[in-house]
């Protein structure tokens, strides 16, 4: 993790935080374990010395009610996948709670010019703040002008556009990808008993999600484990049919794979699908993925799957008390980086209520 990062650990992205130079929450809890997340109203926070900030003096802008702003919020891919359903569903509900009733929503169903052109039309409808899901993590430079022009803050959430912070955009709030491909080699190493042959079924190209789960899976893979070999990649695009047909393909080439990395729970789903389709029994092909769906915990349950690292969709609290901070005057860390829980067998089936 870098030290310019803020670590927030929740178990649904409470909507209180702390920035960079501020104390930290006297009710601060203590850490229960590993895998352990506090309640849902608890925090667990920290702000790294020296962390970069953002303010409205240095965006530009004026100061506003969050309450009575006019937002949107563009969603990159289509509410099929359960990260996407708890994603909007978080947006909706913080915003309902706020009172803020001037609130557009637009679904880009995984198409990179419908985000765009969705998000434009929110500029020239006249939203004063954006959260944005990006789908890629590139191509984005004529909303930045557009908002710029306007200062008009961005938030985005779950995937890092390419770009300034606090310049092209106001802050990223999200996950640290490297490290959740990190921790699911480890629980891979784990599984297999540090031997073995692994395919990685990739997510969609074109986005730092997939880049970063896949390098820090690589690289801590040859670090703790060198004699598991990668034998097999492709992309199943995030998507639980496309992991189902790539698994199928796999299991057709490769018969003996022992172990099958998932960089997201709706490929691995798929891959279960595809490994009973040819006759294999729970656990003789070791599952590792990453989101935290309820599927993919159930998952562990039965047995088919040896472990999940959580990427939390819930950013409606935190998205929307980082906006207020910022249209209150107050700093917001340029980069806002949550601490994932885990789910494996020593827990899955206690906390499966967790799960999304």
């Amino acid at each position: 993790m870098k030290s310019a990062h803020r670590r927030v650990a929740v178990a649904a992205l409470a909507a209180t935080f702390v920035v960079s130079g501020c104390a930290k929450s006297e009710d601060e809890p203590a850490a229960t374990g590993a895998g352990a997340a506090p309640a849902a109203s608890q925090v667990v926070q920290s702000a790294a010395p020296g962390a970069a900030t953002c303010t409205i003096d240095q965006h530009g802008g004026e100061k506003i009610d969050l309450k009575t702003a006019k937002v949107g919020f563009s969603q990159s891919e289509k509410e099929a996948n359960p990260f996407r359903i708890a994603e909007t569903q978080s947006i909706k509900d913080e915003a309902a709670k706020l009172g803020i009733t001037q609130l557009t929503t637009a679904n880009a169903n995984s198409q990179f010019n419908k985000q765009i052109s969705d998000v434009e039309q929110m500029i020239d409808a006249g939203v004063q703040l954006l959260v944005i899901a990006p789908l890629n993590s590139d191509g984005w430079d004529s909303v930045f002008a557009k908002a710029s022009a306007k200062k008009i803050p961005i938030v985005t959430i779950d995937r890092k556009i390419n770009a300034a912070a606090c310049k092209d955009y106001l802050t990223f709030i999200g996950s640290d990808f490297a490290e959740q491909g990190k921790r699911a080699a480890d629980e891979m190493a784990k599984a297999l008993g540090n031997k073995g042959e692994v395919a990685i079924l990739l997510g969609a190209p074109g986005n730092n999600v997939t880049t970063l789960r896949t390098s820090g899976f690589k690289d801590q893979m040859a670090k703790i484990a060198p004699d598991i070999k990668i034998t097999f990649e492709q992309t199943g695009n995030f998507s639980r049919e496309e992991g189902q047909k790539v698994a199928e393909q796999l299991l057709q080439s490769k018969p003996n794979i022992n172990g099958i990395y998932g960089e997201n729970d709706e490929m691995a789903l798929g891959a279960v699908t595809a490994l009973k389709g040819a006759g294999k029994k729970p656990g003789d092909v070791k599952i590792v993925s990453i989101d935290g769906t309820k599927g993919a915990v159930q998952g562990i349950v039965d047995g088919w799957i040896s472990a999940v690292i959580e990427s939390n969709p819930r950013f409606g609290p935190l998205a929307f008390s980082t906006a207020g901070d910022f249209f209150g005057g107050k700093p917001v860390g340029q980069d806002i980086i949550i601490a994932d829980r885990s789910y494996d067998e020593s827990n899955a089936k206690a906390d499966l209520a967790s799960a999304y």
